[in-house]
């Protein structure tokens, strides 16, 4: 059986950092509420330097992942996983109309890409293309 959800965003982005470096600013529990503020996670899986899996509450149901796939001497490439639902006042998921969902799904896919790029210019320092990661 095939899961449908309103909100269902997935992007890549490739940061000069180790997984270590980027699984380290996941891990941090107390950066989730600035990341997602509306969104209240559980850790699903816990998976060391190739990422994190959450169980998703809030203003969405639903799972969400990072998984973090190092590129060989270059950095990583960072996979953001969104899949959820609107929550109703009781927190369970609920349908929204399909122009609702699109919105809502679109909103997501910024906010996914902010915090993407965001911690590549925080954590590459400025550095230029085709130079070598920093060292940490």
């Amino acid at each position: 059986m095939v899961a449908w959800h309103e909100v269902d965003v997935v992007d890549e982005t490739f940061l000069a950092v180790s997984p270590r470096v980027l699984a380290t600013v996941f891990a941090d529990r107390d950066a989730w509420p600035r990341l997602w503020p509306d969104l209240h996670l559980e850790v699903l899986a816990d998976r060391g330097d190739r990422g994190l899996r959450w169980t998703v509450s809030g203003a969405l149901v639903g799972s969400m992942e990072v998984w973090l796939e190092p590129v060989a001497g270059a950095g990583t490439l960072l996979h953001y996983f969104l899949r959820a639902d609107p929550a109703d006042r009781d927190g369970m998921p609920r349908p929204a109309d399909s122009r609702r969902g699109v919105r809502e799904s679109a909103r997501r896919q910024r906010a996914a890409k902010r915090i993407a790029l965001t911690l590549k210019r925080h954590l590459e320092r400025g550095r230029p293309p085709g130079e070598p990661p920093p060292v940490p």
